[in-house]
């Protein structure tokens, strides 16, 4: 299988970041199929886009800001592989980069990772807060399922735009923290993002799922929703976040057959590139 283009190392022990594909989509109720795909989609358009063969020698187009990491693609794995997977990496002080797939697998990442740290500060990118309670073990519940997981008072929702009269329930009943993009447009996006790390603890873990960002900026979405994040507002924040230090991330429901000219899986190769750059130290100690 092709390796994204930022691996660097085939050597498991050498690498401080691992890349995991999970191509699952069983527990997406989306009307749009398809988010399968994007493990090897992402990896592929990398490839493409962001580098470059002259005269036999490879160069990236890496991001303008931070340093490169040692990374190493693992290729993908079937869902029940993901405990086994998860505890390796994590249990060797490896940072996992996951590309999903259907957003309920952040729920079996998250109780993975659980193992080896303590309750994780989870900052969940989202049109939608995952947060229906009604329905559980799918990916319109992952909140929910995560909670046992996860301290609410150092985690974090952004991007937040279509939540149902359930997950404002159950969002105001455990008083979990939302920036939507209202929030950003109307207090700046160095507010919101020092707020952002005020409020975080250790164990930070970033889930990212493309349909925060605006459907202009990334169409290829199962479940796209208008009046989204830009681009740039996005990255900023994860340079931000991965600054201070995770101990993992991952990016879901990327809808290849959806996408226009590759646009979505393309930005979402350069997300990992630049939060590979920018993250600092595992702060899992």
């Amino acid at each position: 299988m092709e390796k994204i283009c930022w691996a660097n190392t085939e050597n498991f022990d050498d690498a401080g970041y691992v890349i995991v594909g999970i191509p699952d989509e069983s527990k997406s109720h989306s009307l749009r199929t398809g988010t399968e795909e994007a493990p090897s989609k992402i990896r592929q358009i990398s490839n493409l886009r962001d580098s470059y063969d002259r005269d036999g020698t490879i160069s990236l187009g890496r991001p303008f800001r931070g340093t490169e990491k040692k990374v190493c693609d693992l290729g993908d794995i079937e869902r029940n592989k993901i405990k086994d997977t998860f505890e390796k990496i994590s249990s060797s002080s490896k940072i996992p980069i996951s590309i999903g797939g259907d957003h309920s697998i952040t729920l079996d990442i998250i109780t993975s990772l659980s193992k080896t740290n303590e309750k994780i500060s989870l900052v969940y990118f989202d049109a939608h807060p995952d947060f229906v309670s009604s329905h559980t073990n799918y990916y319109g519940s992952v909140i929910t399922d995560v909670l046992p997981n996860i301290d609410i008072a150092s985690s974090i929702q952004i991007g937040i735009r279509t939540p149902e009269e359930e997950e404002l329930m159950n969002i105001k009943k455990n008083n979990f923290n939302v920036i939507t993009p209202f929030d950003i447009n109307i207090q700046g996006l160095e507010k919101i993002a020092n707020s952002v790390i005020d409020k975080l603890g250790k164990n930070v873990y970033v889930s990212f799922d493309m349909d925060c960002v605006d459907p202009s900026f990334a169409p290829g979405v199962s479940v796209p929703v208008p009046l989204g994040l830009n681009s740039v507002d996005c990255v900023y924040l994860l340079q931000r976040i991965a600054e201070k230090g995770i101990i993992g991330m991952d990016i879901m429901e990327v809808c290849p057959k959806y996408d226009v000219k590759d646009r979505t899986s393309h930005l979402a190769s350069r997300i990992i590139s630049e939060v590979l750059f920018s993250s600092g130290e595992n702060n899992n100690d």
